[in-house]
């Protein structure tokens, strides 16, 4: 006998037949009704229980959490609330579960006590859709730089160059925490160690993918990368992953056109492909904003801002314009920034962000041309001497999403650049090397996949988008 998903079988395509279906109870109520999951769809299939030829020992076992095999036939219900159900024949008791003890019963869980539950907690509704999506985010990523003609490389986890210049790191090593060896000066002698030198888990793939990119021309990573900062917002985690293409021959303007097309696309992706996640995602969501206060309520749904990144063409401003703007704005004007924008040079929050996006612009945005003192050495210095071509994209509700550059390519630049940041040239000879042989315009950014699913489902914590959260203090699981 066949065995189908709970997905496959609500479609109805075996009425009739005789089926075998896997999965978990979710309820079993009237000690006749089962409401089984498998994980295949956020719904449930019922399956009809006769109990006066089910052995009673089975049917004790018939609890919340247990997984079943069933066998039977499907039927059109006659009962509301389901189209198909299964007249079980046959069933089997694969794993039980404790009712007293098992934590996901059929009731509303707060999210910060499903974190606490993170093996178990993909078994609701909500953690089930956010994950589906996360998998065809994810599957949408691969399958546009496919169709785009880059090819995947997967850089190393451990390194020994810190891409952001922000010393945050996690340290790799096997020395004897409690009696490392040391040098004369005192200092932790990291030649006897396992790599001969100091080294690190990776915050980016992006200086080892420029090297590809200048051999392949169009290359991407997409990997976890590893951030120390002692940060416990809803917006940080300590390992996530990143999405970073990088392109030979792009120039800023190039760039910029590449990641609205790629976002577009994933988002349009999701939209075809987990409607009925989206929507559920959606209703949660309207839920979760009626105990807001009107103020704090979005103004538009789940559904409707993905849209509105889709059918709006992203508006290009340079920092210099945006400043310009946040300077004349009513919020800053009245002091109801936290963050009070006074002169050029200030770093963006996020409440910047969010009002050119929501407010002012009214469509995504695409900011350029950075100060350099508050960007990463390798961006490309503009003519003025004081901007760089980089590009952050805002998005509605969340702020920056997307982080890119035009990379310097010329030598002489990028090492003035190193020098006035204290970087020893040493540390990054092979990364100059690139802009001694065949150096060329070339380009890309990061996105924070976490961050994009954070937007795509509506969830308002990052702990809860990605499976086994990595937080201070946190690396229970």
């Amino acid at each position: 006998m066949k065995t189908y998903t709970v997905n496959e079988l609500l479609k109805g395509e075996q009425l009739l037949q005789q089926v075998k279906v896997n999965g978990w109870i979710r309820t079993f109520r009237s000690n006749r009704f089962i409401a089984l999951n498998d994980g295949s769809t956020l719904n449930n299939i019922q399956c009809v229980v006769d109990f006066e030829d089910t052995p009673e020992d089975t049917l004790k076992k018939l609890n919340t959490g247990a997984a079943v095999c069933i066998e039977g036939t499907l039927v059109e219900s006659q009962g509301k609330g389901q189209k198909y159900e299964v007249q079980v024949e046959r069933i089997e008791v694969l794993g039980t579960s404790d009712p007293e003890t098992y934590p996901i019963q059929p009731k509303k869980h707060s999210l910060e006590f499903l974190r606490e539950k993170a093996h178990l907690r993909v078994r609701t509704n909500t953690f089930s859709a956010v994950m589906r999506v996360r998998s065809a985010l994810s599957f949408a990523i691969h399958q546009y730089f496919r169709d785009n003609g880059f090819y995947y490389v997967h850089t190393p986890v451990i390194t020994g160059s810190d891409a952001e210049g922000a010393g945050e790191m996690f340290r790799v090593s096997t020395l004897d925490a409690k009696n490392p060896p040391l040098t004369e000066d005192g200092k932790v002698d990291f030649k006897e160690d396992f790599f001969g030198k100091e080294t690190n888990l990776t915050v980016s793939g992006q200086l080892e993918a420029e090297a590809y990119a200048m051999a392949l021309g169009k290359v991407y990573t997409f990997g976890p990368t590893f951030r120390a900062e002692n940060s416990n917002t809803s917006r940080h985690l300590a390992e996530f992953w990143m999405i970073e293409p990088e392109v030979a021959f792009l120039d800023l303007m190039g760039n910029m056109d590449l990641a609205e097309d790629f976002i577009k696309s994933v988002i349009r992706y999701v939209l075809d492909h987990c409607r009925e996640d989206l929507e559920f995602l959606e209703q949660r969501l309207l839920q979760e904003e009626k105990g807001k206060p009107q103020n704090e309520r979005s103004e538009m749904s789940l559904i409707e801002k993905l849209h509105f990144v889709l059918d709006n063409n992203f508006k290009r401003v340079s920092y210099t314009e945006a400043i310009e703007i946040l300077k004349r704005s009513k919020p800053n004007k009245k002091k109801k920034f936290q963050y009070i924008i006074e002169e050029w040079g200030a770093d963006l929050q996020s409440e910047h962000e969010r009002y050119l996006v929501e407010k002012h612009f009214n469509a995504p945005v695409i900011l350029f041309d950075y100060p350099a003192k508050i960007k990463a050495f390798y961006m490309r210095m503009n003519e003025d001497g004081n901007t760089v071509r980089a590009m952050d994209i805002l998005f509605p509700g969340i702020g920056e999403i997307v982080g890119g550059s035009q990379r310097e390519e010329r030598l002489d630049v990028l090492k003035e650049r190193v020098a006035a940041l204290g970087i020893p040239e040493e540390e990054l000879w092979w990364y100059l090397d690139l802009r001694k042989f065949g150096t060329a315009v070339h380009s890309g950014f990061g996105l924070g996949f976490e961050r994009l699913v954070l937007f795509v489902t509506g969830m308002t914590n990052i702990r809860d988008v990605i499976p086994f959260p990595r937080t201070p203090q946190n690396a229970e699981f």
